[in-house]
């Protein structure tokens, strides 16, 4: 094992090490991890997979409290660190085993051939990689023409691109906003923010620039995390898409009063995206699952889910007192 200082590799950890770097650096964790790894894909059982990085993600969490508890106690910080590089590996060994099965594709570059390119850039693109509002008409017409079409998302999600908008998700999701005065956390390259702006929805994006070695972030995107931009902001409405599974952000959502109107789109995989344990533990929502709306999201092969969570009448919120 490397024997770099906790902090250093803490430090090194939020750059985004890739899954090359992280096994090269820490073989013997690695070898664990991938044993681990392999025997739950051979079970061929994606709940299984959810259970584990679940599991990893509660074990982190729980660390992290009491190294606040304990700062100083070597013990802590080490375990701390050893989890939190498990962490890291089986989530990128995760992504990697479902890009693989999605494309055929194990090693090398994966690439569009000059016909879909050019149909998919059509399609979903105006110039370059800047997304456009995708038609549900052209869509159905084009995409069964794309023969590559599997290759798509793995091409785009190193850009930091999960999704694509059709016009008829946009304006839906204009409606369900309405007049209220929304923020997007998470922003990204702020793709939604603008999609809905350009149809009259008061909306600022948002987000901690934290992706910055994947995403391009515009000057729209004002650099604020969450917590800071819900109290700055105090919206009637928030909007994130594809939030990390297991964030520690979205938890302020529930805990902000004036928050009326929460819509999440993400993935009907719990273990892929958005945090779980405080969509359950929160009691000042109802939510569910817009069937409709995530018909709406593109490609349909992400298996993607909208879900709409809106304050109950009184509600008090059990997070409140949670930091």
């Amino acid at each position: 094992m490397d024997k770099a200082q906790p902090e250093n590799v803490m430090s090194w950890l939020q750059s985004k090490p890739s899954l090359d770097d992280l096994g090269a650096k820490y073989p013997e964790l690695w070898e664990n991890v991938r044993r681990e790894i392999a025997e739950l894909v051979t079970n061929g059982n994606t709940t299984t997979l959810q259970e584990y990085l679940k599991r990893m993600t509660q074990e982190e969490r729980l660390y992290s409290i009491n190294l606040h508890k304990n700062r100083g106690d070597r013990k802590s910080v080490a375990a701390m660190e050893q989890l939190a590089l498990r962490n890291r590996m089986a989530y990128l060994a995760i992504k990697q085993h479902l890009v693989s099965e999605a494309t055929g594709v194990e090693k090398g570059k994966i690439r569009f051939n000059l016909l879909n390119g050019y149909l998919a850039q059509k399609l979903l693109f105006h110039d370059g990689l800047e997304r456009k509002p995708v038609s549900i008409f052209w869509f159905r017409l084009v995409w069964p023409l794309l023969w590559q079409r599997r290759l798509l998302m793995p091409l785009v999600q190193p850009e930091g691109i999960y999704c694509f908008y059709s016009k008829q998700l946009i304006d839906s999701l204009a409606a369900l906003i309405g007049d209220r005065n929304c923020l997007e956390i998470a922003a990204g390259d702020g793709t939604l923010a603008r999609f809905l702006g350009n149809k009259g929805v008061r909306i600022t994006a948002t987000d901690d620039y934290s992706w910055n070695h994947e995403v391009k972030y515009p000057g729209f995107v004002v650099k604020r995390d969450a917590q800071e931009a819900l109290q700055l902001h105090s919206p009637q409405a928030v909007i994130c898409s594809w939030p990390p599974a297991g964030n520690s952000f979205e938890r302020h959502v529930f805990k902000t009063r004036s928050v009326q109107l929460y819509i999440v789109i993400g993935s009907r995989h719990r273990f892929a995206a958005g945090n779980w344990d405080d969509y359950d533990r929160q009691s000042a929502f109802e939510f569910g699952e817009d069937i409709r709306l995530g018909r709406l999201v593109l490609p349909p092969e992400l298996n993607a889910a909208v879900y709409v969570f809106r304050r109950k009448t009184g509600a008090v919120n059990s997070l409140a007192n949670h930091a």
